[in-house]
């Protein structure tokens, strides 16, 4: 291998990172609910409303809250007649952070992803059921 070939290999190896490169960061995720129509409004960990709108709808969530950090969701959901609903998402380890253990090395697994938030995945559907009042 030429001097030329083995700094490409080395740059490129350096910088790579595998759940970045071949995964995402943000994901769709699919929210439906009972009753349907209820209008559903999703809060991150900080407290800050990300989304509202009602159900069914796919909405595109950020995976990392930080620095090894991965977010989580609470969807309420709301309906004239209807009590409130409440349900959870959060997020899982992305396998193909694993990867990194091949190809993306320490400076993807340590640095790229963690930062990214791109070492994380999200369910790709989340359910509101509320609860029915009495007449």
């Amino acid at each position: 291998m030429h001097r030329s070939q083995f700094a490409a290999v080395l740059v490129v190896s350096c910088l790579a990172s595998c759940a970045s490169i071949v995964s995402k960061s943000s994901w769709p995720v699919h929210v439906s609910a009972t009753p349907e129509n209820a209008e559903v409004e999703i809060v991150d960990q900080s407290g800050q409303v990300v989304h509202k709108a009602r159900a069914p709808f796919t909405v595109t969530l950020k995976s990392g809250a930080g620095y090894f950090d991965g977010e989580t969701y609470s969807f309420r959901g709301s309906a004239p007649g209807w009590g409130a609903g409440v349900a959870s998402a959060d997020t899982q380890m992305n396998g193909w952070f694993f990867g990194n253990i091949l190809l993306g090395g320490v400076i993807g697994m340590l640095i790229v992803d963690p930062a990214t938030g791109a070492m994380w995945k999200l369910p790709e559907h989340v359910h509101v059921t509320l609860v029915e009042t009495k007449p």
